[in-house]
């Protein structure tokens, strides 16, 4: 069975349980999904019809209306680059590093010195904390406010009254190209000016840049652009292929907006892939918010049948995840763990659970197969294995 669209929706984060090499990264123990459906009271009636729930256990249903699974990670780093390079069917043995106890003085000296600014703060931060925190003395003396998320990101805020945000800008590419030369390993490099008044500053988060480092290897992606595909991306999508192999770009400030944009892109007429990334999760995790996870699935859970009810018969939905973040789990960093992989299509005549795939890849090697690509690097397809 062929189609013409592929709806790749990337649940960034929702693992569903410790991956085998789980001990190695001190994750044993996670588990994302079953651990915020065991802490909260979520009414997922939606999301249980497709399988989701299915995959923490990998248990039977029969009356499932998908094709369900998991997928194993096994690309070195528990990243979104990371994550995502393996979806598309890349292999990367290039662990991205996360700084939660600050960056080292050579790469704090070297921002110093490219961007003639002094460097405040060097700590890691889930929210707007930092900017409430040293907005004034940002804009008393006009240094860079430096810091992490805990994913393997390098982030600069400041008021874009004090430094113009395409200043901003261009220092982040200018550190992008540092770090890389340093050989620091650092997934993405993020602007982030704020504004407001003191006590009350706020990102701009229209204005984020984010400069992430070039794939490593060709994706399917690129094999799609060669043939003529479409390939659009929605919410971080751009940011994360570092604008490498997409032909549409859809920015998306939160989940709501990305799934609004989703469902617009489901009217449209295109032969190709469309994937959609849906960070809200990763920062609850990173939060350790469960309050804020749970919410989040609920909301999904609200938006499957209108997902569902726009499809074509021809259309193939994959939802998946990238990683895990446990917001249950000790520290602020990503999960290593098994990732859902829930498959729909108006035309499937009997959905059923399928045996766990050995690599997240077998996302990418399936999409490949659809659209007669060449074959992926890693992964098998399972397009054979839908009817």
């Amino acid at each position: 069975m062929k189609f013409k669209r592929i709806f790749l929706m990337v649940l960034d984060s929702l693992g569903v349980g410790e991956a085998q090499d789980a001990i190695n990264f001190k994750d044993n123990g996670s588990n994302t999904l079953g651990h915020v459906i065991d802490s909260a009271d979520l009414f997922l009636p939606n999301l249980k019809k497709i399988g989701l729930l299915d995959t923490i256990n990998m248990s039977e249903n029969d009356e499932v209306e998908a094709y369900y699974s998991i997928a194993k990670p096994i690309n070195s780093g528990k990243d979104s680059l990371n994550g995502h390079y393996e979806l598309v069917g890349i292999k990367n043995d290039y662990p991205f590093k996360t700084f939660n106890a600050g960056f080292t003085y050579d790469i704090l000296a070297g921002i110093s010195e490219i961007t003639g600014r002094n460097i405040i703060g060097n700590y890691c931060c889930q929210d707007d904390s930092i900017i409430q925190e040293l907005g004034d003395r940002q804009i008393n003396y006009g240094s860079l406010i430096v810091y992490t998320s805990a994913d393997s990101d390098l982030q600069v805020a400041a008021h874009e009254d004090c430094i113009p945000i395409s200043t901003l800008h261009s220092y982040c590419e200018k550190i992008r190209d540092l770090t890389i030369k340093q050989d620091c390993h650092i997934a993405r490099i993020i602007a982030r000016p704020f504004n407001g008044k003191s006590g009350n500053y706020k990102f701009i988060n229209s204005a984020r840049k984010d400069f992430a480092v070039k794939p490593p290897k060709k994706t399917i992606l690129d094999s799609l652009l060669e043939y003529n595909y479409s390939v659009i991306g929605i919410g971080k999508i751009n940011d994360i292929f570092d604008k490498v192999g997409i032909n549409k770009t859809i920015k998306a400030a939160d989940n709501n907006e990305a799934i609004n944009k989703l469902r617009d892109i489901l009217d449209k007429k295109f032969t190709g892939l469309c994937l959609i990334n849906l960070s809200d999760f990763d920062s609850y995790g990173h939060k350790r918010d469960l309050e804020g996870y749970a919410s989040c699935i609920e909301e999904l859970d609200v938006n499957i049948p209108i997902i569902l009810n726009k499809l074509d018969l021809d259309d193939l939905l994959i939802i998946t995840a990238d990683h895990g973040n446990d917001p249950t789990f000790t520290g602020n960093d990503h999960t290593r763990e098994n990732v859902p992989v829930i498959i729909y299509s108006r035309n499937f005549k009997e959905p059923k659970r399928l045996e766990p795939f050995n690599t997240l890849a077998d996302v990418g090697a399936t999409i490949a197969d659809n659209f007669d690509l060449d074959p992926t690097e890693i992964g098998e397809s399972f397009l054979d294995k839908l009817s």
